[in-house]
């Protein structure tokens, strides 16, 4: 029974976020911000359940999954997938600073994925799913640096978190059939065993800052 429980599990696995979905490299276009709105660009694995998460959050308007990181122009999801680009699975936060800060986004982060694992996040492997925070202005660094000491005091995760820090130069959009793929796709293999745990987990350690719908999950 041992063996066939693995089995299935590596089955599951194998159907997921390192494996492509499609050959189709029709992007998604990247939207302007809203008069008022800000932009923020975090990558910590899987960008499907990533981009759930954020897009979960009170004040966010959208989401978008992406590249960034890298050196390589508009880079295809297989190209960043070989690790030959730089570019890590991000998202791209668009938010209202008037209802969720910048520092709320951030914490949130941290709390959307394991920032302990060293370029992996569970079954994917790679420079291409590393945990990196991207900050535009020296505040937002200021405030990424103090969230991953706080949270390390706290010792909250039993080991010390491996985030990189970097300064945000670009992000490329991700093919649109990445685009909201965890809510398109909810009975895929890798979406229920390995994403939507995540999510789960997510909505509990962040509830306080759930929009009202996502707040009985």
């Amino acid at each position: 029974m041992k063996r066939i429980i693995l089995y299935v599990t590596g089955i599951l696995l194998s159907t997921g976020c390192a494996m492509g979905q499609s050959s189709d490299n029709d992007y998604a276009a990247l939207p302007k911000p809203k008069p008022g709105e800000q932009v923020a660009t975090f990558g910590g694995g899987c960008f499907w359940s990533m981009s759930e998460a954020m897009s979960e959050l009170k004040g966010v308007d959208k989401v978008v999954s992406g590249y960034a990181g890298g050196t390589t122009v508009r880079p295809s999801y297989e190209e960043v997938g070989s690790r030959t680009t730089g570019h890590a699975e991000c998202v791209q936060i668009y938010y209202d600073p008037k209802v969720i800060s910048y520092a709320t986004i951030a914490n949130a982060f941290f709390f959307a994925h394991d920032p302990t694992e060293l370029n992996y996040q569970g079954p994917d492997e790679g420079t291409d799913y590393r945990s990196i925070a991207f900050y535009r202005t020296p505040e937002e660094k200021e405030i990424l640096t103090s969230t991953i000491k706080k949270i390390n005091d706290s010792k909250h995760y039993p080991a010390a978190i491996v985030t990189q820090v970097a300064p945000f130069k670009v992000f490329y959009p991700a093919e649109k059939y990445h685009q909201g793929y965890y809510r398109l796709h909810p009975d895929q293999g890798y979406i229920q065993s390995v994403s939507a745990p995540k999510v789960m987990k997510f909505r509990k350690a962040e509830k306080a800052e759930l929009k009202p719908e996502f707040q009985k999950g």
